[in-house]
């Protein structure tokens, strides 16, 4: 899977909602094709994704078939697409994937099975309680995980510094062993691909 696949993918989905084919909110990635490709370097197929509502491209490279995934997207899944073969479940609920993302390591670890859990989440998302005490919980009980921290800037329409009175975030600079930071530009808006009403 290369940054041009994960684009053209993009693209197409964009393409059907702003002609109302999709009549579903959709979450689009952009900006951030190669940081994803090497996030997943270091992701097995034992290996368990959780992630938001905005998760096209985990599931492409975590090797869900792209008509598999265009299929669910345009039967308006697309912000709770989960497929348990390939270990990948995300969900609309702020911060609710979390705690499932903690509960999938504590099960690894006292089973004793291989792999891992990847959690990702939004810039404004790592600065709730939630995400805050399952960091905590996991690194004290040296969970199998890793959370990885998405800033777009978008945060719906608020801005994440604005709204917490922060210039900088909590792991914006913070080297926590369990988390990875990192920021992209995107083009498209928080929801919808900028022709169509906006949730």
């Amino acid at each position: 899977m290369t940054a041009q696949d994960l684009i053209a993918f993009e693209t197409e989905i964009a393409d059907l909602f702003n002609a109302a084919k999709i009549r579903a909110p959709i979450h689009l990635y952009y900006g951030n094709e190669e940081k994803m490709i090497e996030l997943f370097r270091d992701v097995k197929p034992e290996d368990w994704v959780f992630c938001s509502w905005r998760s096209h491209y985990q599931c492409l490279l975590k090797g869900v078939p792209r008509e598999e995934l265009k299929s669910e997207i345009l039967a308006g899944h697309s912000i709770s697409l989960c497929f348990p073969k390939q270990r990948i479940v995300s969900s609309a609920i702020v911060g609710g994937i979390i705690p499932i993302a903690v509960g999938a390591a504590l099960s690894l670890k006292r089973k004793g099975e291989k792999g891992m859990v990847h959690c990702f989440a939004g810039e404004m998302t790592s600065e709730t309680g939630i995400f805050h005490e399952s960091v905590k919980y996991s690194y004290n009980h040296q969970l199998p995980i890793r959370f990885i921290v998405e800033d777009n800037g978008k945060s719906v329409c608020t801005d994440t510094r604005e709204a917490w009175a922060q210039k900088v975030l909590t792991y914006e600079n913070d080297r926590h062993p369990l988390v990875t930071f990192y920021k992209y530009e995107t083009k498209y808006p928080h929801a919808g691909a900028g022709q169509r009403v906006q949730f």
